[in-house]
C-alpha cells in the first residue's frame, strides 16, 4: 500500500513541455503541471551546466512558493559544442545551420533536474554526450523536413529519427538527452518519501 506521506503530498512538474510531461508519466504518480515563468537569461560567464542546475532549482523553487506544501520537479537542458551553448533553433535554415556544424563532432547535453518541498531542495545534473554522423547536406534536409525538430535544442529528437542522426550516445541516464533524467529523478523523489514503486499497489490474490 502507499505511504500516507506518498498519497497525502501533491506532485507538481513546473513545465509546459511536452517532452517532459510523456517522460513522468511512465513513473505512474499522479502529477499536474505549472508553468514556473522564470527568466531563463544565462548569467554573465556562466557555464552551461551551472545554467542548466541555476534554472531547474529555480523553476522548481517558483512553483514550489506558488503551491505550499507540494513537491516540485523542475528541469533544465543546455547543449553545448566546444563548451558553447546552442539553443532551438526556431527554424528550418537555423536548425540546418546547427547540424551542419554538428556533424561528424561530440554534443554534450547537460539535464539538470530538481525536486523542491518549500524547504530543503535536491538536484542533480546528468551530461549525456552525442557523437554525431558525417552526413549530407541532402540527409540533413531531408530529416529536417520530415521531424521539424524546431523547438528542440541540437535540431534532433533522439527519440524519435533523429536517432539516425547518431553515430554514438553516452549517457549514465536514457531519458536524460529527451529532457528529464528519470534514474536521477526517481532517486530524488524517494529522499522526500514519494517512490514510485511503492506508490503501487499489489494486485489482490
Amino acid at each position: 500500500m502507499p505511504s500516507p506521506e506518498t498519497t497525502a503530498r501533491s506532485l507538481i512538474l513546473a513545465s509546459t513541455s511536452p517532452y517532459r510531461r510523456e517522460l513522468l508519466e511512465r513513473l505512474r504518480l499522479p502529477f499536474s503541471v505549472a508553468a514556473p515563468g522564470v527568466d531563463e537569461t544565462p548569467a554573465p560567464g556562466e557555464a552551461p551546466r551551472d545554467l542548466a542546475l541555476r534554472l531547474a532549482l529555480a523553476k522548481a523553487r517558483a512553483v514550489s512558493q506558488a503551491h505550499p506544501g507540494a513537491l516540485v520537479i523542475g528541469s533544465d537542458q543546455v547543449a553545448t559544442v566546444d563548451g558553447a551553448p546552442i539553443g532551438k533553433p526556431g527554424g528550418f535554415q537555423q536548425a540546418l545551420a546547427q547540424l551542419r556544424a554538428m556533424r561528424g563532432r561530440t554534443v554534450a547535453f547537460h539535464t539538470a533536474v530538481a525536486v523542491d518541498d518549500g524547504h530543503r531542495p535536491a538536484s542533480a545534473v546528468v551530461t549525456t554526450r552525442c557523437m554525431l554522423r558525417e552526413l549530407s547536406d541532402r540527409a540533413l534536409r531531408a530529416y529536417l523536413h520530415a521531424e521539424r525538430p524546431y523547438d528542440t535544442a541540437g535540431s534532433a529528437k533522439a527519440e524519435a529519427l533523429g536517432i539516425a542522426l547518431m553515430e554514438r550516445i553516452e549517457s549514465d541516464d536514457p531519458t536524460a538527452l529527451i529532457g528529464l533524467p528519470l534514474i536521477a529523478l526517481t532517486r530524488l523523489l524517494a529522499g522526500f518519501g514519494m517512490d514510485p514503486l511503492d506508490a503501487l499497489e499489489e494486485p489482490r490474490a
